[in-house]
């Protein structure tokens, strides 16, 4: 988040009435203690940086009249992850209703289809999404829950993969539909600046069975477009997990996009896709709403 001109990390309560300024708590309340710089140091720390920041809410919030704590108008909120160690990796068709309305039942993938989004895509919570219309005339959403990893590791079996996972987050995969066909692979299409919305935090301390019980939810202008429970997806996180750490290191701060459920505007009859001053919000209970406004400018 940016607060007092400046990009530093913050806690939300759950209630999401106000947020606790890390480095300030820190100052006043562990005498010493360094703050991490951003969130991929606090990741890198891990159970450690978790067991502190766990400590200072506490104490804060045993002081609610402190001034290291904030009210949300205050803030302008930032991509909890502004750089990823390596591209973003997401998984295509991971809801076989999704998977169906752009195809057929055959078109529902007996492994994941996973590709990639670089870094330059991803923005925050609020900030605005230029659509770049000189480029592509067809962009569309894809309301997903994204995985942060938060230890390094490979070949991570089933049973082990929510060790491995630091928080939740939401994410938009945003895709130029008529780029994506016309060079017929994912990656520019989906790999546009500003075209990976992620936030509004990671929630962490997340447990399998809490997510399960969840459902996601993605509205444009307030129209209802999507709506799935999480159990929807064809992989679940541990597979997703297990299965690109076979042969490959996962690193803290990794993030691994876990697919999009059915309605999207591709899928529709006729298609409906973004246009400047269309608002997207996607919504999981358990995280809270990610939303951002298209843009020509």
């Amino acid at each position: 988040m940016v607060y007092d001109n400046k990009t530093q990390l913050g806690i939300e309560r759950e209630d999401g009435q106000r947020i606790l300024v890390l480095e300030e708590a820190l100052r006043q309340l562990q005498p010493g203690t360094e703050c991490p710089a951003d969130m991929l140091t606090a990741i890198h720390r891990g159970e450690a940086f978790l067991k502190q920041a766990k400590k200072v809410l506490e104490q804060a919030t045993a002081m609610p009249d402190g001034d290291f704590w904030v009210q949300p108008s205050e803030i302008k909120r930032s991509a909890p992850i502004a750089k990823t160690p390596k591209n973003i990796m997401c998984v295509g068709k991971n809801y076989a209703a999704h998977a169906i309305e752009l195809g057929s039942d055959a078109d529902i993938p007996e492994h994941p289809l996973i590709f990639t989004k670089p870094h330059t895509s991803i923005i925050g919570h609020g900030q605005p999404v230029r659509l770049q219309q000189d480029v592509s005339e067809q962009v569309d959403y894809e309301g997903e829950v994204a995985v942060v990893i938060g230890r390094e590791g490979a070949k991570i079996e089933r049973e082990e993969a929510w060790d491995y996972v630091f928080g939740i987050t939401l994410l938009n995969d945003l895709t130029a539909r008529d780029l994506q066909s016309r060079h017929k692979q994912f990656f520019l299409g989906k790999g546009l600046d500003g075209f990976s919305p992620i936030g509004p935090v990671i929630v962490t301390d997340v447990s399998e069975a809490a997510l399960a019980g969840e459902r996601l939810s993605t509205e444009v202008n307030g129209e209802v477009r999507q709506s799935a429970p999480l159990t929807d997806m064809i992989f679940d996180i541990p597979d997703l997990i297990q299965i690109i750490s076979r042969g490959m290191t996962l690193e803290p701060g990794d993030i691994i996009a876990t697919g999009t459920p059915a309605g999207v505007g591709k899928g529709m009859d006729p298609p409906r896709y973004l246009r400047p001053g269309d608002d997207v919000s996607i919504h999981v209970p358990l995280i809270g709403t990610l939303e951002n406004k298209m843009t020509d400018e």
